[in-house]
This record gives structure tokens, sequence and C-alpha cells, in this order.
């Protein structure tokens, strides 16, 4: 699946980081009148300082009399445009972050007893797929208890193992095997307490039948084990090792969290009690329900690389596709020569795997947790007469606070200010998926099913894999076919960021690739809702053109401002800086009310010059991809507790901004371009600061060696070598039942010997090929 990472030694706690891992709180503040004010005028005031700069710029340029140099007028007008793409974005993020805002402000929570009272009579079956690949077993083993603690009826967890099902290295197995066992660990381990209080449930229900009065005593049974649920997690909780922010998240939030919850409720039921009042039989069932539908779930995993008869296609997508396609059918496995099939069997006919079917999917990626209340608010939500076609309801995740290094912190505030602005695209409904979890009605996934026949299999695509963005496409299939996306305003979920600059180049360099490709679907998409009659919003249309095209723009057009910056005198007025301070004034007051400070600002902007290549990279992999039609390899975030080696020549990108700034301040000195100076000494610092800081001096040139010693040495086999290994695997099985395709190998008897291949001393490697480094 996705290339293996070189990885160096342990990361340790960095200066400058916090140490708090308590998270952001579930409910958004109500924000004030003041600052809904602020995220009206900011938008208008950026406008209005665009236009002015323009008018100014004019001016200037008619006055010097530059428009018949032909060449002067295509850069002029490309620095024009590149300023107003840039303008652009700025108010997209105002726009969204105001949408955002206001959502806040009238969101009010579900009460407990009409969520209750909903689901006693709703028992809507709802899947858990967790795809994983080389992932580690204790980062595995805290999703799938958040899943399997989920408040909800009719719950099934399964773990979709991409690795190689038959390791050839010992350790790779022993991985495999751990990850395997944790589904049945998770089992065992609520086999316990689901059978006391599916014994409770019972109880009570045959007193509800026989009518009995409720009294006070039968109160304090329903406290009891109120109380003994509370205690079983406390006792689960305290026997994790807080080694790390992503465990203490997980013991403080899901675990303690829940234990809490379900404390206080019983205190609730002690005091009533105590005051002589008595709940109806009802409510006490509804109770004891809850206590069982959180301690009641199947978890169970799955291997789709052990199956011939499913597509192999080495990307997230493909692994839930499989698993997806098989849902709600019943198999019977069968060896072949092409590997283990499976053929499916009748409703009476044996049958060695079935798959139950779901009303509900949600996905959830291996490095993410979600709240206890999830899939219960998530699916109310859902039910709603009013959401009948809304197919995703999500919320965008959170960062796990108290990250570890600079780096990781810093990219988690753009995480938690991302957060914002996903909330406010669902108030102009333009919600996209954002895939680390999201509960997808199984109705809307047939809706946008296509199936093709690739050689003897069938494959069906329900997440479409043609971009690395898979949930970014099935959001413009979903809204195209007449469903809707929403965000719910509630902090629900979690997932881990990057620790270190290797990995983050990996997720970032994935995320900037894709959207390009995306434009010509939107654009029918939009075009074909003008045809009925129903167009969009034109907020709408811009926060979905910007999300899809913004990496492009912002990153080209910040690299084409740094170049021709000096070149271009006659445009700088005091104007063109200051379109960016409502911008900028924004995020530090998100960054502030999330908990970082609003200096961070100064750090996100560090950040993005550190990324501005990885960007880059990405929207050329869009264009490779559109040119060649071969799609991009899928690379997967590595979630280690080692250092990954970041490709050279993202650790060479910033080192030559900062050059290339020093050089455009000291020509400014020289010309005495004040404004100019400004702006390099500012991409100078920011620049040098997030080499330094962020990525290390130390880990920089450890990075671009050991890049520069994997591309000037690797072992190559020869050709003759690789020739007979490729005659030898000729399938006789193969050969005999689907024709002979190609020429086949002389018998064993007469076969030639293979002359020894020659070993070649130098050849370039591929920095994406990765290998395993340690130090000692």
């Amino acid at each position: 699946m996705a290339h293996k990472t070189r990885t160096l030694a342990p990361r340790s706690r960095q200066w400058g980081t916090e140490r708090d891992t308590a998270t952001l709180p579930v409910f958004h503040a109500r924000p004030s009148l003041a600052k809904l004010v602020w995220a009206r005028l900011a938008i208008c005031i950026t406008v209005a300082l665009w236009a002015l700069y323009m008018l100014i710029a004019l001016i200037a340029l008619l006055q010097a009399g530059t428009f018949p140099d032909v060449w002067q007028l295509i850069t002029t007008f490309s620095y024009l445009l590149a300023v107003t793409f840039l303008t652009f974005s700025a108010c997209m993020y105002l726009l969204a972050r105001k949408g955002g805002l206001e959502r806040f402000g009238r969101h009010s929570r579900v009460p407990r007893l009409e969520l209750d009272e909903h689901f006693q009579g709703s028992r809507a079956p709802l899947t858990v797929l967790v795809p994983a690949y080389g992932e580690e077993p204790a980062l595995v083993r805290k999703t799938l208890w958040s899943a399997a603690l989920q408040e909800y009826p009719d719950l099934r967890v399964v773990l979709l193992l991409d690795d190689d099902p038959y390791p050839s290295d010992p350790a790779d197995a022993d991985v495999l095997m751990r990850t395997r066992s944790i589904a049945a660990e998770i089992t065992d381990a609520l086999a316990g307490p689901d059978a006391r209080f599916a014994r409770a449930l019972r109880e009570q229900e045959q007193a509800e039948l026989r009518e009995e009065t409720p009294t006070g005593e039968r109160m304090l049974r329903v406290a009891a084990e109120y109380r003994a649920a509370a205690a079983w997690l406390e006792e689960r909780a305290s026997a994790e090792s807080a080694r790390d922010h992503l465990t203490a998240t997980f013991t403080e939030e899901v675990l303690r969290g829940l234990a809490r919850d379900l404390s206080g409720t019983a205190a609730a039921l002690e005091t009533a009690a105590a005051a002589g009042e008595t709940l109806p039989g009802r409510r006490l069932t509804q109770l004891l329900r809850r206590l069982v539908r959180t301690f009641h779930a199947e978890v169970t995993f799955f291997e789709r690389k052990r199956y011939a008869s499913l597509c192999h296609e080495p990307n997230k997508a493909m692994n839930l596709n499989a698993y997806i396609g098989l849902m709600g059918g019943r198999y019977r496995e069968v060896d072949t020569h092409r590997g283990r099939m499976l053929h499916p069997v009748g409703a009476d006919g044996f049958c060695d795997l079935e798959i139950p079917d779901g009303d509900y999917i949600l996905t959830l990626d291996a490095d993410s947790i979600v709240l206890p209340e999830y899939c219960l608010r998530l699916v109310h939500l859902l039910e709603q007469p009013e959401n009948a076609r809304v197919a995703v309801a999500q919320t965008p995740y959170s960062s796990f606070r108290g990250a570890p290094t600079r780096l990781e912190r810093l990219a988690s505030a753009t995480t938690d200010v991302q957060h914002i602005l996903h909330q406010g695209m669902t108030a102009y409904s333009a919600t996209f998926w954002v895939g680390a979890n999201a509960i997808i009605r199984r109705d809307a996934l047939e809706d946008i099913r296509t199936t093709e026949r690739n050689g003897a299999l069938e494959v069906h695509r329900y997440v479409q894999d043609r971009t690395v963005i898979e949930d970014t496409e099935s959001s413009i299939d979903l809204v195209s076919r007449g469903w809707s996306l929403v965000n719910y305003p509630e902090r629900l979920s979690y997932s881990a960021t990057p620790s270190d600059f290797g990995a983050l180049v990996i997720q970032r360099r994935r995320w900037s690739n894709g959207g390009l490709l995306l434009l010509p679907k939107l654009a029918a998409y939009l075009r074909d809702r003008r045809r009925a009659r129903r167009p969009v919003s034109a907020a709408e249309a811009m926060l979905r053109t910007n999300y899809l095209a913004s990496t492009a723009w912002s990153t080209i057009g910040l690299v084409f401002l740094m170049v021709s910056f000096p070149f271009n005198g006659l445009l700088l007025s005091p104007a063109l800086l200051l379109i960016a301070v409502p911008y900028f004034a924004s995020m530090a007051a998100d960054l502030r009310d999330t908990g970082y400070r609003r200096r961070d600002v100064v750090g996100v902007y560090s950040l993005n010059l550190l990324l501005l290549a990885v960007c880059i990279a990405g929207v050329l992999g869009s264009l490779r991809q559109a040119v060649t039609q071969v799609k991009s390899g899928f690379s997967r975030t590595p979630k280690v507790e080692t250092r990954t080696v970041a490709p050279a020549l993202f650790i060479l990108a910033p080192a030559l901004i900062v050059v290339f700034s020093v050089l455009v301040g000291v020509r400014s000195v020289n010309e005495q371009a004040w404004g100019t100076l400004v702006f390099s000494a500012i991409n100078t610092l920011c620049a040098a600061a997030a080499l330094i800081c962020l990525v290390g001096i130390r880990g920089a040139i450890a990075d671009m060696w050991i890049g520069w010693i994997a591309w000037l040495w690797v072992d190559a086999r020869s050709r003759s070598t690789e020739a007979d290994t490729d005659a030898a695997a000729v399938d006789w099985r193969a050969a005999l039942d689907d024709g002979v395709l190609g020429p086949l190998p002389a018998a064993p008897g007469l076969r030639r010997p293979a002359r020894r291949g020659r070993r070649r001393a130098l050849a370039p490697r591929s920095a994406d090929e990765g290998r395993k480094v340690s130090s000692r």
C-alpha cells in the first residue's frame, strides 16, 4: 500500500511545547456580539483594501507609462492576479469563519432524555470501519476501544487490516499478530459488564411487565449498576500507561469522561431516591438500556488481501470499498489457482463468511478517537425528518493537546482552526467529507456506487480512489446526486498530528495533491444545478472552489510575490500590506479561542513557508496525473514514536527562501525600498526560524545526508535473474485454465543456466522508496 518510511531515533519533548493534555471543550463558546460584528466587517475591510490597492497600483502604472512595454504588462498583470487570488483565499477564510461563529451561537444540544426516547424504538445497525495499514498496535487499540464504547444499540466494529497477511519478516508478523488480537481482547473485556447489565435490564423489563410500582430501592439498584460501570471504566483507565499525549487524551476523555458521566447519573438517582422521588419504570428501563448499549459491541477484523477475488489496489479507499461491497452477503471460501476466492451463496447455503449489512457506516482512521456520544448524536441528527437527504454527518476532528514537539504544536493549531472553518462551510451548504471520521448513510453510498471489470474481478467503488483525497471527490459525487453533508457543531473526535517534519511532509503533500483534478467535476455540478434552475449560492460555489484550488494558487501566488517583489516597486504600497491585516488578526483571535497564543500566528506563517515546496510538489503531482492519466501513489502518514526522514529537497527549499530573501533585503537597502525590505526581512526571519526551530539543524543535516546516501547506493538485480524469476513464477494451472497469454518458459530439463548478474555499485534510488534506518 503506502511506501515504507525511514525513521531515526525516538523524539524527546522540546522546549516551547505544551504539557497540558486537557482537550478543548465539547461545546463551542457562544461568540459575543463584538466578535460577530468583526467577523462581518473583516470581509468588507479586506475587499475595500484590495479595491484601494488596485486603484493605487493602476494610477502608479499610468503615471509611470509602463504599459507600452509588453513584458512589463504581462508581469504586472500576473502580479496583480496573484494578489487577487491571495485576497480571495483570505476572504474565503473570513467567510467560513463568520459562518462557523454564527452556527456556534445558534447551536443547542439535544437533551439526553430525547436521545434515550429516540433510540428506544430505533435499532438501525451501524458498522464502524477502521482501515489500517502498518499501524502501531497501541494506536489501533485506542481507536477500537473508542469505537466499541459508543452508546449505540446495534454496533459492529471492524478493523480492516491491509498489511500483507503472510509476512516473511518475523517482526512484521509479530506486529500483525498483536494487531489481530486486539479485537478478541476488547470482546473478552466487554463480556463481563455486558452480561451484568443485560441481566439487570431483563429484570427491570420483567418488573415493568408485571406493572410493579417503581420504588426508591429500585432506583438505587439502577444507580448501583451505573456505579459499577463507572468503577469498571476507572479501573481500565488506571491500567493505561499515559506515556504520551494520545494515551492521556484517550484515558481522560473516553474512559474517565464516560465514567464521570455515568457517575453523575448515579448521583442524580441517589439524590432523587433520598428525596423520596420515584422515576417511572419506563425511564429506569431507558437508563439500563443505555448501559447495555454502551458495553455491547461486536468487534472483529477483516483482511482483503487474503482473498484473490477482492481488489488489492494500494489505497485506503479500496480497502473500504472491498468490505462495503461484501456487506449484506454470505460467502463460501474456495481455493483456486489464483488464490482463495469468496463465492456468494444463498440464504440457505453453507457459508464460511457472513457479513451483516448496516443502515449507517462510520469510517474512522486508525489514528483517531471518537467520544462515546459520537454515533448516538450524529445518527439522531440523520434520522430527523428534515435530514432525510443528508448523506454524511461528521465532526471535523480536533487535535490531541500536549504535543511534545514545536512542529506538532503548530500543526495542531492549524487543525483546530480548520475545525472552525469546516463548521462554517456547513452554514453555506459547502461541506466536504473530511475523512478521518464520518457517519455515512448506506443508501447514499449505493447511490454513488460505480462498478467496473478488472480482468476476472468485479470492482465496486463507493468511495472514489481517482485521487489520494478520496473523501473530497466523494463529497462532490454525493451533492451531484442531490445529497448533502453536515458538520455537527461540537468537538466529538480527535486525530493525531504528525510530530516531525518528515511525517508532516507526507501528509501535506498528499493533501495538496488532487484538488485541481476535481475542478472539472465541481464545474459540472455547478453547471447541472444551474440548468436544473436550482443554482447553488455564490458562497457555496466560491467556498468549494477555494477548498479545491486554494493550495495551488496560494502557494504559487506566494512564490510569485516573493520572486517578483523586488522588481515591481511601482506596485508596492501600504494598502498591499494592509490587505492581510484582517486575515491575520482574525486567525490570531481564532488561535486564542482554541487555547493557543495570538503570537502563534507568526509560527503558523513560518510553518507555511516551511511547507511551501511540499505544497508545490503536491500540486505538480495533480498536474502530472492530469497529463499522464496515471494515478498518484497513496502514501500513508507515519504514526511512529521515532523521527521520519524528510526528502532532502524539502529541507533545501526553506534554506533557499532564506538566502533569496537576504539577497532581496540587501538590494532593498541599496535602493532604499523600505517596503520591500520589510517583506524580505519577515520572510527571512520566519523561514530561518522554521528551519531551526521546527526541523532542527541537526535533523536537517541528517535528513540531507541520508537522502544523499539513499540516492547514491542501491543494490540492483541483474536482468537475467529477474527474467528467471518471472519465468519460474508462471503457474501451469493458470496456463491450462485461462489459456497461454505469452511464451511459456522452457521445460525444467531444457532451460539454459542463467548467467550470474553483475552488481552495479552506483544506481539512483527513489526518495519515497524508503528503508528503515536506526541510529546507534
